[in-house]
């Protein structure tokens, strides 16, 4: 039986075993899509739902750098820094994390300009130079914030501290999700999860339906996705006794979303014990592309991220609306060299490069780019003065993320720091600002897609942010 054969004749199952679950049978789950952006209601919370204006993307794949990659040894090279290696800097900085020296620090690789938009890139970034046509550079992000967890939280809710909802569950409770048998929000760990852990991909106070649902690089990558009977009878048994249970237990917990998101999860998980297996078994898929991603062997640097994004756009293909990836581990820092930074990114770049250039083209050749924005960036850059000679300390006041697909301007190098690459200078652009652009690109105004908590409206970028125009289509 086909996997879309089988995950048919389980719904079919479920309904008429359950009978409804709780009065939410599985074929009122999928209902034609909410005229308004309320806070969804019981019925189905990932239904999909109309979005404010007409929409240039349908999905998000953010590749998370976890660390802080440095721009200026990476895609944003400052001459100034061969000038003024080993001497001062000659202008006025904050107080760093470590307060390290002033003394400036060339980068250690060579850059080249490529492609007919003459982006210039690192050499330890070879495949991603294949792919600058395609890619919208924002040289000029900034924000407030210097550590490591605060900020990767900022990256991801817009706020610096924990209790605010990720920009993935903002976007499933905008716009629910186009697959029925999936998570609308899915996260992809490699092993070592980010600073801000699952805040990161949490609902904050939004209804729990809403949070990333993690895949781990295990094998199932869900717990408990394999179902445990030997046979059907028993598990439509245990499905209808939790049916009674969940009846008689609703009204005493009143207005919880918790308990609308176990039952619909209930639902979704039988549905998922098909799918999961079925888009996370990579072997169909073809040599020539296993090896785009750098998966020829399961040796290679590349082959635990390359199959990570592999699996974003199996899932992308598939109607899931939110993807995060999280890349490998590197001696358990990340990105993050405050001493030997030539060793650490030229680990993580040889990790990563590949498998992320692998996947701009796979999305392009399948005519899926269009639709789907690639965002790649960390919570801040670095410093281009040293920390102890070899190194560089956080820098949160001038950094480079950029995008792909999905309605941005492809070829375009957007703001620009100054000559030491230290802070956002020319047409800065701020988290809020980029949270903005990703959701109008996805069709959500981000000032109406609001969510009334402990008295007041509440949105991802707060009372700030704006579209920034000159960078999308």
């Amino acid at each position: 039986m086909k996997p879309s054969d089988q995950i048919q004749s389980r719904r079919q199952w479920l309904n008429a075993a359950t009978n409804g679950f709780g009065g939410l049978a599985l074929t009122s789950m999928l209902a034609a899509p909410s005229q308004t952006n309320a806070a969804p209601r019981a019925v189905n919370p990932l239904a999909p739902r109309r979005p404010h204006h007409e929409p240039k993307a349908k999905a998000v794949i953010y590749l998370y750098m976890e660390g802080g990659p440095s721009a200026i040894d990476l895609f944003n090279p400052k001459p100034a820094l061969d000038t003024w290696h080993g001497k001062d800097l000659p202008i006025k900085t904050p107080a760093t994390v470590f307060n390290i020296g002033k003394k400036v620090m060339r980068s250690p690789f060579k850059f080249k300009r490529h492609g007919q938009c003459g982006a210039a890139v690192s050499e330890v970034l070879p495949h991603l130079a294949t792919c600058v046509d395609d890619m919208t550079f924002i040289h000029s992000m900034h924000h407030e914030v210097s550590n490591h967890s605060s900020s990767c939280l900022m990256s991801h809710t817009g706020y610096p501290m924990t209790g605010k909802p990720s920009i993935g569950a903002w976007m499933t409770y905008g716009l629910g999700s186009e697959s029925e048998n999936l998570p609308g929000f899915v996260v992809l760990d490699c092993g070592m999860g980010p600073s801000a852990g699952a805040h990161s991909w949490g609902s904050g106070f939004l209804p729990a339906s809403y949070q990333g649902t993690l895949f781990t690089k295990n094998d199932p990558p869900i717990d408990y996705i394999r179902a445990q009977e030997k046979n059907g009878d028993h598990q439509t048994k245990k499905l209808q006794l939790l049916n009674k249970l969940n009846k008689q237990a609703r009204p005493r917990f009143g207005d919880d979303s918790r308990v609308d998101a176990l039952i619909a999860n209930y639902e979704r998980a039988f549905a998922m014990q098909s799918a999961v297996p079925e888009v996370t078994d990579l072997s169909g898929e073809s040599d020539a592309t296993k090896s785009l991603y750098g998966m020829d062997s399961k040796n290679q640097p590349t082959a635990l991220f390359g199959s990570r994004c592999l699996l974003a756009r199996r899932l992308v293909e598939r109607g899931v609306r939110f993807i995060e990836v999280f890349p490998p581990r590197n001696r358990g820092d990340r990105w993050d060299q405050h001493g030997k930074l030539e060793a650490g990114h030229r680990e993580n770049c040889l990790n990563t490069d590949q498998p992320v250039a692998g996947l701009i083209h796979d999305l392009k050749q399948r005519g899926l780019l269009d639709q789907t924005i690639i965002l790649w960036g960390g919570e801040f850059g670095r410093t281009p003065a040293a920390q102890g000679g070899t190194g560089r300390d956080h820098n949160p006041f001038g950094y480079t993320v950029w995008t792909a697909g999905g309605g941005f301007k492809p070829g375009l190098s957007h703001g620009q720091t100054d000559e030491f690459g230290y802070f956002a200078q020319q047409d800065k652009v701020h988290l809020h600002d980029l949270h903005a652009t990703i959701l109008h690109l996805m069709g959500i105004d981000h000032e109406r897609l609001t969510y009334r908590f402990s008295g007041r409206d509440f949105r991802l970028t707060d009372v700030e942010g704006e579209v920034v125009q000159p960078i999308i289509t």
